[in-house]
């Protein structure tokens, strides 16, 4: 049952072929066998994708799914299916520590909105999955409690900040997860882990109980392991919401009918722009030969393929890394020790700045305290102005590149990530290599618009996942998906398509 696709799974469940909690035991089993510790302490042994698994309350939701199904009542398409939440989504039954210590423990006194959405149809939470420390990172290394570690090769990374999401999903251990996307945090990861994931249309899914980021970039959006089951899991998430004031108060574009147009096969009709700046000089050439077989298969399948040019994409780097810096440092301010979380030194005797200041120092990561300076001092009134004034009239710009380049083609596409998973280790100390793994993703953020990864092949240089981004305009997120699925479909006839589940037999075998 892990390796079902989570379509196939709903439908057996509401088949009674197979039950919920029948499904939801053995996604439990699996977590068992290939996860390892919920603190990382298993080192090599596990992909340690969750940090915190609820059996029980994940069978008692099974349950009640069952019963819903058996009482022969209206159920969703998806209910009785297992999804894994990253670990910044507020849940009232389960910590929600955000991968910090500054939060260890700590318990929200309300789900969010896309957690109440998939409870009310019937979906079974398994956990809250691993991520960088507040969503800050592409390879999830920076989390407090370790690393995640990638299920094809368990020596190299799952792509970040959203690793635990799509390792979980990569690793059979949930069909669905939710992860959210700032710079990439859902595509990059999906890309190195052979899954699909995706950013919807920034305002389209609500962000109430997202722990806030970057507000302007961060977008929840669904990992999968096929482009149908994106679409599934978007639907029930997605829509407007009055508890969030950056919520598009617009219908969800039709994500599901487009996935199921879309694996039809045909894109007569449909122009291809491939973006010039998003190739080339620095990127592997394995993960160039996987995208230039991919856009041959989509003119294969009648797409009309041109190049188009996107100058202000070179901005998009900078950019990101002075905007969400300046939002993190104000986002984060809130963890002052003084409401909720860690306190350190309060001994009657310190002040109140004194025991904020040794709080942070303690709480917070080396990445987040680089990241909360660096917009500290953007933000600053010396710096301003040349800083983070720059930098959104950057995002203008890119912004205007788009428009300009969806004028003349309905999606663009890339490849989602410049090289393939890297090895643990190998770029923690250094952040600008780091930061490159996000390059292709960044400037769909600082846009707004939809954009998805979906897999096309492995590397030949090194028998890795790679992905292809699918980019749509905002609102048009339907158009990503059918394309995405058509490419999806294509590909799945061919012999060579990669497994989605890499066995970890020699895993399981020693655990």
């Amino acid at each position: 049952m892990i390796s079902l696709d989570a379509a196939e799974l709903a439908r057996r469940i509401h088949a009674r072929e197979v039950s919920s909690v029948e499904v939801t035991r053995a996604h439990l089993q699996r977590i068992e066998a290939v996860d390892g510790p919920s603190d990382g302490s298993a080192g090599p042994d596990g992909v340690h994708a969750f940090l915190h698994v609820d059996a029980d309350g994940a069978l008692a939701a099974a349950e009640a799914a069952d019963r819903a199904i058996a009482e022969g009542g209206p159920v969703s398409p998806l209910a009785g299916v297992p999804v894994a939440l990253k670990d910044n989504l507020t849940t009232t039954d389960m910590p929600t520590t955000c991968a910090s210590r500054i939060l260890d423990g700590w318990r929200p006194p309300y789900d969010a909105t896309v957690v109440a959405r998939l409870r009310a149809a019937g979906l079974v939470p398994l956990g809250k999955t691993n991520l960088d420390e507040f969503a800050m990172g592409s390879s999830t290394e920076n989390s407090a409690f370790g690393p995640t570690r990638n299920p094809w090769d368990l020596t190299r990374v799952p792509g970040g900040s959203g690793g635990g999401s799509s390792a979980s999903v990569a690793a059979g251990e949930a069909p669905l997860a939710l992860g959210s996307d700032t710079g990439g945090s859902i595509r990059q990861p999906g890309a190195v882990t052979g899954t699909v994931g995706v950013k919807p249309t920034y305002g389209t899914v609500s962000r109430y109980g997202l722990v806030a980021f970057s507000s302007s970039l961060d977008q929840i959006g669904p990992c999968a392991r096929s482009v149908l089951d994106a679409a599934l899991l978007h639907e029930v998430v997605g829509g407007h919401d009055r508890c969030d004031q950056t919520s598009v108060n617009a219908p969800l574009p039709p994500v599901v009918e487009a996935a199921l147009a879309g694996a039809r096969g045909d894109l007569a009709g449909v122009r291809v722009g491939v973006v010039g700046e998003l190739s080339g000089e620095g990127y592997q050439p394995g993960v160039l030969a996987a995208f230039t077989d991919a856009v041959r298969t989509l003119g294969e399948l009648g797409a009309e393929v041109v190049e188009v040019s996107c100058p202000s994409f070179s901005y998009a780097l900078p950019a990101y890394y002075l905007i969400a810096p300046s939002e993190a440092s104000s986002n984060l301010a809130r963890f002052d020790a003084m409401r909720y979380g860690l306190r350190v030194g309060d001994d009657g005797e310190r002040s109140t700045d004194e025991v904020m200041s040794l709080t942070r120092e303690a709480g917070f990561g080396a990445e987040v305290k680089r990241r909360i300076m660096i917009g500290t001092h953007a933000l600053s009134a010396g710096s301003y102005d040349a800083l983070y004034g720059k930098a959104q009239k950057a995002r203008t710009l890119i912004v205007r590149d788009f428009t300009a380049a969806f004028e003349t083609c309905d999606v663009l596409v890339s490849p989602t990530t410049p090289t393939t998973a890297f090895a643990i280790g190998e770029r923690v100390d250094d952040p600008l290599a780091m930061y490159l793994a996000d390059l292709c993703t960044i400037p769909a953020n600082l846009a707004g618009n939809a954009a998805l990864s979906v897999p096309c092949g492995t590397s030949p240089d090194d028998g890795l996942p790679v992905g292809l981004q699918v980019m749509a305009p905002a609102l048009a997120d339907d158009r990503a998906y059918r394309v995405a699925a058509a490419y999806e479909t294509a590909r799945s006839s061919t012999p060579d398509a990669a497994p989605r589940i890499p066995e970890l037999r020699a895993l399981e075998t020693t655990r």
